[in-house]
């Protein structure tokens, strides 16, 4: 088991930016793919994007491409989320997920105002 913790949401007019974060408790964060997903209220939670072990291949959700980009520092045992031109709809909580482990953090709030 790993444990993850999201840092990072608030609050951000529309076209601004912020950036995520997940830090991992284990040193075999390395061995593991990464995922961001998001759950808007109301809504079912929807994949937002992945990154391969080695950060070498990342994979979008076609609402984020372009915006979104998603990196990880296998030495830090930590992926990142990188979000520019935020818009209303990408108001939800953020959650990292380590697939080869089935861990999720508990989530960080983005809010982006009109």
């Amino acid at each position: 088991q790993v444990q993850l913790v999201e840092s990072g949401g608030g609050l951000v007019q529309a076209g601004g930016s912020l950036r995520l974060s997940c830090a991992a408790s284990r040193r075999t964060f390395s061995s593991t793919t990464m995922n961001w997903f998001r759950q808007a209220p109301g809504k079912e939670r929807e994949f937002v994007a992945t990154i391969s072990r080695s950060g070498g291949s990342t994979y979008y959700a076609d609402s984020v491409k372009g915006r979104f980009t998603i990196s990880r520092d296998n030495a830090k045992n930590t992926v990142y989320l990188q979000m520019n031109s935020l818009k209303p709809e990408d108001t939800a909580v953020y959650y990292c997920n380590a697939k080869e482990f089935g861990s999720w953090g508990q989530g960080t709030q983005v809010t982006v105002s009109s």
